[in-house]
């Protein structure tokens, strides 16, 4: 005897129609594909406080001065960058590789008191971004509610 088998071209008669549902997300969610396993610039940051004034080390490697943006609002405080990287391997005259890579960079951290805009100060050396935000005269504190 011979044995019959139904044949279902579509697969419609599964018993479980939920069973190969991360077959149809698989690859979907993608990482980024990076190059030359360079991470991804980010802005890593010190930041210190006496009574006075904030002061926050910021490293910016390979960025001109021109290309930072400081902002400054009230307690927050935004830096950005645009990044430029430009390689080129030659050979004699042959170009055997050339990259380029455009970006922007950003950071946004909120301080606990306001900073004063006209008296902080910016320097840029070495790769470093140098803060200096003064603390605003008056500025109030944390008021502590007793619960009753």
């Amino acid at each position: 005897m011979a044995n019959i088998t139904r044949h279902d071209p579509f697969g419609l008669a599964r018993t479980d129609p939920f069973a190969d549902i991360e077959d149809m997300f698989k690859g979907f969610f993608m990482r980024p594909v990076l190059f030359e396993g360079k991470p991804q610039m980010e802005i890593k940051m010190d930041l210190k406080e006496d009574d006075k004034a904030y002061t926050v080390h910021a490293e910016i490697p390979g960025v001109k001065k021109e290309e930072i943006q400081v902002s400054i609002d009230g307690n927050r405080v935004s830096i950005s960058a645009e990044t430029k990287t430009e390689k080129e391997e030659k050979k004699g005259e042959k170009v055997l590789r050339s990259e380029r890579y455009y970006g922007n960079v950003a950071r946004s951290f909120t301080l606990a008191n306001d900073v004063d805009e006209a008296k902080a100060k910016a320097k840029y050396a070495d790769g470093v971004l140098e803060l200096t935000l003064p603390k605003k005269e008056g500025a109030t504190t944390v008021k502590k509610l007793a619960v009753q």
